[in-house]
């Protein structure tokens, strides 16, 4: 049995992929107060734990997206999510601080080949015009994963307690690599695929096999690769300052129990969904109408960093407020991302898409992974998150900039086989 627009179903199962991915990651910020009950965790050893995860979920972003070319999306995926989920599973057993340390080391490892293999799955299946809408579809996953998370996880805590949150969704991550393994395959050799759908795809995506192949360290020659890492540095870094710290910020500053957690932080990651499908679909709109693919990128990018100057506004306003500024930020973040993991798809041969997004990944993480430390010593210094909140605030509308100023036009920029006099450098 053939299933029309296989690609689209794809696509779903990359969202439900990278919602396990946040959900697992989500489950020690919301069930950090209960987890303090038996286990003391300072403000500062807190940042260190995430420094942990955020330092191992680079390492491997960088690594992970070379094991997805090397492996391919199928397998390489497959061993992603399974190390990760056993990782999570293994945060359900421990009873210490250095325990929990190791865990989220483990699972930082696991987690950072997840966006490697969802953006080479998005090369692979989607031409130029539908890849952003992908991009969003599967983004909108990470925002969903949060989303359920709060609610979900305040539910198992009040029904048993908090180590079988681990279990519990360690389990699902099994489950999806299973499903994983018998439903993935590239165009050419899946069985499901119609032969139109195979046809369209083989035509659309022709032009990415006439570009010339370039080594991991090649990759540097490109001024495009570096802005682009100085621009994931800058943003994930208050990305992950909103995910890991919003429900200890509502517990320990507004001073909400975990079932009050569950019921308000839902909100501002179910606003970061729909920046990512909407984010994903404007720019396919703009392309549609005749927009280029530079303008339409752009354009989306620039919505997307002027949201976030709201979360200057988080510290000093009414919680009902504060989650309204939250919920900006978060939007716009996500609407950003979703085009700016478009870009490695946009601007690199599908060959090269799993190493140059493990690159942005692993820049995103070790620029997160150093906010988080600075996170950690600002408030034991202030006792404030006003300082905090008006940096993450900032660094969107500078990454814009460096885009604009460093990668200037989005275009395929790796050169064509036989014209390697054309010279891609910094210069």
């Amino acid at each position: 049995m053939k299933i029309p627009n296989l690609r689209w179903w794809i696509a779903g199962l990359l969202a439900a992929a990278t919602a396990l991915n946040y959900l697992d990651r989500q489950n020690l910020p919301v069930v950090i107060g209960e987890i303090q009950k038996s286990i003391p965790i300072t403000d500062q050893q807190y940042s260190q734990l995430q420094f942990l995860f955020l330092l191992a979920y680079g390492v491997m972003y960088a690594g992970g997206g070379k094991i997805m070319d090397l492996l391919g999306t199928r397998w390489g995926y497959a061993v992603m999510i399974a190390w990760w989920s056993m990782a999570n599973l293994m945060q359900g057993a421990i009873s210490s601080v250095f325990g929990l340390g190791v865990a989220r080391f483990m699972l930082g490892l696991g987690e950072g080949g997840g966006f490697p293999g969802s953006a080479k799955a998005v090369s692979e299946w989607f031409p130029p015009k539908e890849r952003s809408f992908a991009f969003g579809i599967f983004n909108t996953g990470s925002s969903l994963g949060a989303v359920i998370a709060p609610p979900l996880i305040a539910a198992i805590v009040l029904r048993s307690n908090w180590r079988w949150v681990f279990f519990v969704t360690g389990a699902l991550g099994l489950i999806w690599a299973v499903v994983w393994l018998f439903v993935y395959n590239v165009p050419a050799r899946h069985r499901l695929v119609t032969a139109t759908e195979r046809d369209y795809l083989k035509a659309a995506l022709s032009e990415q096999r006439t570009t010339a192949n370039v080594s991991w360290i090649g990759l540097f020659r490109f001024r495009q690769v570096w802005g682009l890492v100085i621009a994931k540095f800058l943003s994930d870094s208050a990305w992950f300052f909103f995910i890991f710290w919003l429900p200890k910020y509502l517990g320990d500053v507004r001073h909400l129990n975990i079932k009050e957690i569950g019921y308000y932080a839902w909100i501002p990651y179910a606003w970061a969904g729909a920046g990512s499908f909407i984010g994903g679909w404007l720019s396919s709109y703009l392309i549609r109408r005749t927009f280029s693919v530079d303008a339409s990128r752009k354009i989306a990018l620039g919505i997307g960093a002027a949201c976030m100057p709201a979360s200057l506004l988080i510290a000093t306003s009414p919680l009902a407020l504060a989650i309204v500024f939250f919920s900006m930020a978060m939007f716009g973040h996500q609407f950003w991302s979703t085009i700016l993991q478009t870009l490695a798809a946009d601007m690199f041969p599908s060959k090269n898409v799993g190493a140059v997004a493990g690159l942005l990944g692993a820049a995103g993480s070790f620029g997160a992974m150093l906010f988080n430390l600075l996170v950690g010593v600002l408030l034991t210094a202030y006792h404030s998150y006003v300082l905090v909140f008006a940096i993450s605030g900032l660094l969107h509308p500078l990454s814009f900039l460096v885009i604009l100023l460093v990668v200037r036009k989005i275009e395929l920029v790796v050169p064509l086989e036989g014209a390697h006099k054309i010279s891609p450098s910094l210069g």
